[in-house]
């Protein structure tokens, strides 16, 4: 958050529906030469290829996924209308599998206490 409001105090007008992120001269990024000017360049320095500007959005969506955002989370977050788009960014994996397997114990073992004590 600290990054984010200083490129915001810094780099953007005050209006709250002002651009984040525009050319030197205050105008719209354009396709081509944010891709030539901006992208590659921070790729290079980087020391990464084959990454595409809409894998950050893909990305980002997947983390949030992670950090179990339920599926109209995601959809607000990203803006969208239907399930459909939403369901691309949900991905499962081994990690998240043993985390519902650890939760869906615990509430087996409270069960049984339960049951046991009733």
């Amino acid at each position: 958050m600290p990054t984010l409001k200083h490129h915001l105090a810094s780099y953007t007008a005050p209006a709250p529906d002002d651009l984040v992120f525009t050319s030197s001269t205050g105008a719209p990024l354009r396709h081509n030469n944010f891709r030539r000017r901006q992208w590659l360049p921070a790729l290079a320095a980087a020391g990464l290829v084959d990454i595409h500007f809409h894998d950050l959005r893909h990305t980002g969506n997947a983390l949030t996924a992670g950090t179990g955002g339920t599926l109209r989370e995601l959809m607000d977050r990203m803006g969208h209308s239907s399930t459909r788009a939403a369901l691309i960014y949900l991905h499962g994996s081994d990690t998240r599998q043993r985390e519902i397997a650890k939760s869906l114990s615990k509430v087996a073992q409270r069960a049984r206490r339960t049951a046991s004590h009733g």
